[in-house]
């Protein structure tokens, strides 16, 4: 299954860049990647289910996802409940760097189409990345994304 790892570093605090990265809703007033997001109120355990609709080269892509959050480690976990995607979970951290924070977003996915999986992955990687750095922008303002090794299924 393919996987994507994007770091980056802002100047912002890492409490803020966690606070921002949480806020789905109001992650389409801020980037235009994003077209919707609607929040269902959280159950007893804290986590929320987020419906998202997301521009995807010339359509869109559409998921519902379980988030659950951990403030005191600074993270975001997420899996696909039903949606464009097979399958598409992954998770985002934040963390002090220097006098900044560093923020990770890793995910996994699959489009389904084991038979054209050669000739999409590599599309859907590159456009899921630049979408999730256009999300960081808009969020964190200018960000500094840090080298990666190559991206590709199978990595630890």
């Amino acid at each position: 299954m393919p996987e994507i790892i994007i770091d980056v570093r802002t100047p912002h605090t890492p409490a803020y860049a966690y606070d921002r990265i949480r806020d789905f809703a109001r992650y389409p007033e801020l980037t235009d990647a994003v077209v919707e997001v609607a929040v269902h109120p959280a159950d007893a355990a804290g986590g929320v289910v987020s419906e998202w609709t997301v521009r995807f080269r010339n359509g869109l892509l559409c998921w519902t996802e379980r988030d659950e959050f951990d403030p005191a480690a600074l993270a975001i976990s997420f899996v696909q409940l039903s949606g464009d995607f097979a399958t598409f979970r992954g998770r985002w951290q934040v963390t002090a760097d220097g006098e900044g924070a560093a923020v990770r977003f890793a995910a996994e996915f699959d489009l389904g189409i084991p038979t054209l999986a050669a000739l999409i992955d590599p599309v859907a990687e590159a456009t899921l990345r630049s979408n999730i750095l256009l999300i960081l922008r808009g969020l964190l303002g200018d960000v500094t994304e840090q080298d990666q090794p190559a991206v590709g299924a199978g990595r630890a």
